[in-house]
């Protein structure tokens, strides 16, 4: 990995938005140093995907998210990774972690609303073999996702009540 890269991969972190053009002149390097960059980047798979934070809680259709905690029986030659790779495949399922401490992964679901969620813990998550026990909490606010904060504090406007 250059130094081209990683600073070209620090910039589209920040603003996928940005495109080779501004990037070149922020770095101070031919564009077209940058695209090659860029290209690489994605043909290695390392820029895999360029993805848009949303606020769902400023439209109407809100979604309901979900952390499961899941401990899992590993699998003999395969650890854990057959047994993520059935859970990832599910459309539901966003993210999946393998953790340390006291569960194994940690995965995040979207659904409709908590109904769908539920559906998917009982009837897709726990009935595989390996899932020993689950956990799940439910997102009530998102404060900040990515880096990105939703909502500006605005300040305490409680009155100072003293004894």
């Amino acid at each position: 990995m250059t130094e081209l890269q990683l600073k070209v991969l620090e910039l589209l972190k920040e603003d996928a938005r940005r495109d080779a053009e501004l990037i070149a002149t922020m770095l101070a390097v031919p564009i077209e140093e940058v695209k090659q960059a860029i290209a690489e980047l994605e043909n290695d798979h390392i820029i895999v995907k360029y993805a848009t934070v949303v606020n769902w809680s400023k439209i109407d259709d809100q979604k309901v998210t979900a952390l499961i905690e899941v401990q899992i029986t590993p699998e003999r030659g395969r650890g854990f990774e057959g047994i993520a790779e059935r859970i990832y495949l599910y459309p539901e399922v966003k993210s999946v972690y393998l953790m340390s401490g006291a569960y194994d992964l940690l995965v995040e679901v979207e659904g409709k609303n908590l109904k769908e969620v539920a559906s998917f813990v009982s009837n897709k998550l726990s009935p595989i073999d390996a899932v020993l026990s689950t956990k799940t909490f439910f997102i009530l606010k998102k404060y900040k996702q990515d880096g990105i904060i939703f909502e500006e504090h605005e300040g305490d406007h409680r009155l100072m009540v003293s004894p």
